[in-house]
């Protein structure tokens, strides 16, 4: 087994420069940190180009037997733990870490969703991450983000997503006013979430809707708010005036299933 020991190996040089989004974006690549994000890539048969395994955890037996059986089948690379302490990102690393091709790369949108929820300069990745874990956890499979949105395969994000990230598509586009216009030919109208309306999400009729998620501190951009069929916000019993923008959409998303799920029963 051969054991990288010098951060100034290509290979090592390459994976720390998909750190940066332009080279991500260029290799259509992406890191995973975790034994259960790696676990998880694998049971959904994501196409892993290597695995890196931090040499003194193999050592010291932190890695289960069966899953070192199961990225035996997979390119690994193996490295000192000075080297993958200069590749990591996390204050206490597992030390195993992948790398990724970007799955769904093509911009198409899915028009048989009943929501589609956009993203409007959504900045926190913390925030992103949880957005998109939770468009995942109520069966939609899509989510369109500005430009100016945190990028989705920022590491921060790709681990917030707990591997919903694996199954969400996220459609960054160039022109965000441009493409919400596009979405209403196909017969959608526009939800702009803002607390500047009386009306409430609970009035919201949640069949073929685009919900728009503002920034976290300026809300929704007033470019969108001016072509909106319709606004609403979360009403607010306590003195609090606004949620979290990942937490707001968690509200609105589970309200479209309760509404679902009247139907269905």
């Amino acid at each position: 087994m051969q054991i990288i020991t010098s951060k100034d190996n290509e290979i090592i040089k390459n994976v720390k420069k998909l750190k940066d989004k332009k080279y991500r974006d260029d290799k259509k690549q992406f890191i995973i940190e975790g034994i259960k994000l790696i676990e998880e890539a694998i049971e959904e048969n994501i196409k892993i180009k290597m695995i890196i395994v931090c040499e003194e955890c193999m050592r010291e037996q932190c890695i289960e037997q069966k899953l070192l059986y199961q990225i035996a089948k997979y390119n690994c690379i193996y490295v000192t733990e000075k080297v993958f302490l200069g590749l990591t990102d996390v204050k206490t690393p597992q030390g195993m870490l992948a790398v990724i091709e970007m799955q769904n790369t093509e911009d198409k949108i899915n028009y048989n969703e009943d929501i589609i929820f956009v993203l409007d300069g959504i900045q926190d990745p913390g925030n992103l991450g949880t957005i998109i874990r939770t468009i995942d956890s109520v069966g939609l499979t899509q989510i369109i983000v500005s430009k100016d949105t945190v990028d989705a395969y920022n590491p921060k994000v790709v681990r917030s997503t707990m591997g919903a990230i694996f199954r969400v598509k996220v459609i960054e586009t160039q022109d965000i006013i441009r493409t919400i216009k596009n979405i209403t030919k196909r017969e959608y109208k526009i939800i702009a979430t803002t607390l500047d309306t009386e009306n409430s999400i609970y009035d919201i009729d949640f069949n073929k809707k685009i919900i728009v998620i503002g920034n976290e501190a300026n809300g929704v951009s007033k470019g969108i708010l001016s072509i909106a069929h319709q606004k609403a916000k979360i009403p607010m019993l306590g003195k609090t005036e606004s949620l979290n923008a990942a937490v707001a959409t968690g509200v609105i998303a589970y309200e479209y299933v309760r509404r679902k799920g009247e139907m269905m029963f």
